[in-house]
């Protein structure tokens, strides 16, 4: 059998639908394929690779999602030990709020192993095709909804914001998964520091099958303790104003609004 080496790839969003042809390459060709799905997740990737195994059932055989995460390495790497290419598969984008995969490519590299991640459809593509969002236009902030609330930012108020994994909100213990109203009521507090109470978030989920549709619930800032939060909801707040030309980082190069073109220097006569 070849060297050991270990390729950690997404398996997307939707189940079959947004697997790259990158990673189907990869998981057919794989001795072993260990992923974090199941279901019908699973029963496709077992027709692209028969060997494909779950790693689901970690968060039944261990308390709490820490020590789920550290069965998952601990068995991806227990593959790895056997030699061979092993193809972890993670739901979504594998580098993207996945500790585990993270950790099986340091663990691996710290072996004298070959490891590599590659990139899968996220939760943030499908928030950016669903909203019809480009972070382009206005920029784009985004964090943890729980490492936002505990470490003060700096929140541009003319950019997105987008907050991540809510579920997860005031879950100390990492033991949870729903968010505690107190810490969704404290947030919106936070806030309203920046936005007006009646500014217009919306709560939104992916849809994770064909025909089904995404979560887009609009809610105002001063009501989001009343909405639910899933494991899949992301809350995305839209720009409260325009952002404002430089007059002063225009004139170092010479400059004048006008020189920006029609759109940029409308935004600044009308700021």
């Amino acid at each position: 059998m070849a060297a050991a080496r270990l390729s950690v790839v997404g398996t997307g969003i939707r189940p079959g639908g947004h697997l790259t042809l990158e990673t189907r390459h990869l998981l057919a060709g794989a001795d072993r394929v260990l992923a974090v799905v199941d279901g019908l997740g699973l029963e496709h990737l077992r027709r692209i690779n028969p060997a494909a195994e779950s790693l689901q059932d970690c968060y039944r055989q261990s308390p709490g999602r820490e020590a789920s995460y550290a069965e998952m390495v601990r068995r991806i790497l227990a593959a790895l030990d056997r030699g061979g290419h092993v193809c972890a598969a993670f739901y979504g984008h594998p580098g993207v709020f996945v500790w585990p995969a993270h950790e099986c490519i340091r663990q691996a590299r710290a072996r004298g192993l070959e490891a590599r991640l590659y990139p899968g459809i996220s939760a943030e593509d499908c928030l950016f095709a669903d909203l019809e969002l480009d972070p382009a236009l206005h920029g784009c902030q985004s964090y943890e909804a729980m490492d936002f609330f505990l470490y003060p930012r700096l929140i541009d108020t003319s950019a997105a914001l987008v907050l991540w994994q809510m579920a997860a909100l005031g879950d100390v213990r990492r033991d949870r998964f729903e968010a505690d109203p107190a810490w969704v009521r404290a947030l919106a507090e936070v806030l309203m520091a920046d936005y007006p109470a009646e500014h217009v978030a919306t709560v939104y989920e992916a849809a994770t099958f064909p025909l089904s549709e995404p979560r887009r619930e609009p809610i105002s800032l001063a009501r989001l303790h009343q909405v639910s939060f899933s494991q899949a909801s992301t809350l995305y707040l839209p720009p409260l104003a325009a952002p404002r030309l430089s007059e002063q980082r225009l004139a170092r190069l010479g400059l004048v609004a006008e020189d920006l073109g029609p759109a940029a220097y409308r935004r600044y006569r009308d700021r």
